[in-house]
């Protein structure tokens, strides 16, 4: 009897080609939903992943410090002008008032010459006024000596007379003129020395006066004698001679650095800081560096808040002595304490903060990174301060974002 063999309602053909249909549409939808991603793929062994630790947070700033001078001294010339001669080289130490170039300046020394002769005709017409008045002086003396001659004279007549007339031996008209003679002279004495009087109080004025300008016309007549002196440049202080390379014919500028003079009264450290800490470096704060196997402590003793290269400097002197064998130019690591420690969650630092500026990281979870946003508090030379948005254990991608930071995740290939 024959077996009614029931016809499959689908092939095996058609289950391949339902398959196949199938595993393209998951795929276009996986394209899809990766191309609404955007999703990077990375191979695990270009990428940085550190894991969000919790301990204590070293507030301090790592710096390369150099050595410099506690004290310099900036060596100028305050006329400018070429160099004509060079009496000593740098490095070289020198003492105070020691000759170190010669500035020539033609048109300065012409101007120093003009004003020096103005002065002197100045001095030597005040100096002339003044024999005139002292010469004025001795003929008013003079005439109050002949007034005072006459009128003696003529008292000596007046009382002879009037004895005469008295007893009638001279005539009337003869004791008149006596009379009038010696009130001649009696008033012209008077008149004469209130002249005197009123010549001294103005001779006195005028004589203040000369001595004034007198005075001006020397201190001008010495400025200037300093100025021709002063263009030979001389050492201001003793100590070492530094940062000096003239040549002959050089020019130089009035007031432009010519050289440095080191004075060898101890040292202190000089260094740069990330424009990032401007506003939390104070002076008084503490730091430490190692010399020849020795921790030595170190305060800020002045922040220069000028940034420069993305920089701004500090400087810092020893607490205590200064460490034996220190020189100019050394680089010694220094650590700055910007605040006590603290416990915190800590992130390893990384270059993924020049990328998004510490606003978010890129967080590993089996084999996938996704952006998540965070709050970063200090910084250090190691690591990140966490306020928010991660948590102990989480691990982070750390290294540069620069190839994937428009991408919505991260696919890390082992």
């Amino acid at each position: 009897m024959d077996k009614k063999i029931e016809k499959k309602r689908f092939s095996t053909k058609t289950l391949l080609i339902i398959g196949g249909a199938i595993a393209f549409v998951a795929v276009v939808i996986y394209g899809y939903t990766l191309s609404l991603k955007k999703v990077y793929s990375a191979d695990a062994d270009k990428l940085t992943i550190s894991k969000v630790e919790y301990g204590d947070f070293e507030d301090v700033v790592l710096l390369n410090a150099s050595v410099v001078p506690l004290t310099s001294v900036i060596v100028s010339s305050s006329e400018g002008g070429t160099v004509a001669e060079i009496f000593t080289e740098n490095g070289a130490s020198v003492v105070k008032g020691t000759p170190l170039l010669r500035i020539s300046n033609s048109n300065a020394m012409l101007s120093y010459t003009s004003s020096q002769t103005a002065a002197t005709e100045q001095i030597n017409q005040l100096r002339k006024s003044r024999l005139d008045l002292e010469q004025n002086q001795r003929v008013l003396n003079q005439d109050v000596l002949d007034v005072e001659n006459s009128l003696r004279t003529a008292t000596r007549q007046y009382r002879l007379d009037s004895s005469l007339f008295a007893k009638k031996v001279i005539t009337l008209q003869e004791f008149n003129k006596s009379n009038q003679d010696y009130e001649y002279y009696q008033g012209k004495l008077k008149i004469v020395r209130q002249a005197i009087k009123q010549e001294n109080q103005s001779r006195k004025m005028q004589l203040a006066q000369i001595d004034q300008s007198m005075g001006q016309m020397n201190e001008s007549l010495e400025m200037i004698r300093k100025n021709i002196e002063n263009m030979t440049i001389k050492a201001p202080v003793s100590g070492k001679l530094s940062s000096y390379d003239p040549v002959i014919g050089k020019s130089y500028n009035s007031n432009e650095m010519i050289g440095k003079i080191d004075v060898l009264q101890g040292y202190k450290l000089q260094a740069g800081v990330d424009e990032y800490y401007i506003n939390r470096v104070k002076e008084g704060q503490t730091a430490n560096c190692e010399f020849n196997g020795k921790t030595y402590n170190l305060i800020v003793s002045k922040v220069i808040p000028e940034v420069t290269a993305g920089q701004f400097q500090v400087e810092m002197v020893f607490k205590g002595a200064t460490p034996e064998g220190l020189r100019r130019g050394l680089s010694l690591q220094t650590k700055l304490t910007l605040s006590d420690n603290s416990k915190s969650l800590l992130l390893a630092q990384g270059q993924f903060f020049q990328s998004t500026g510490g606003s978010w990281v890129f967080v590993v979870n089996n084999g996938k990174a996704t952006k998540k946003n965070v709050k970063i508090g200090r910084k250090n030379y190691l690591y990140y301060e966490i306020l928010d948005g991660l948590q102990k254990g989480d691990e982070v991608i750390t290294s540069s974002y620069d190839q994937f930071n428009q991408y919505d995740q991260v696919e890390i290939n082992k």
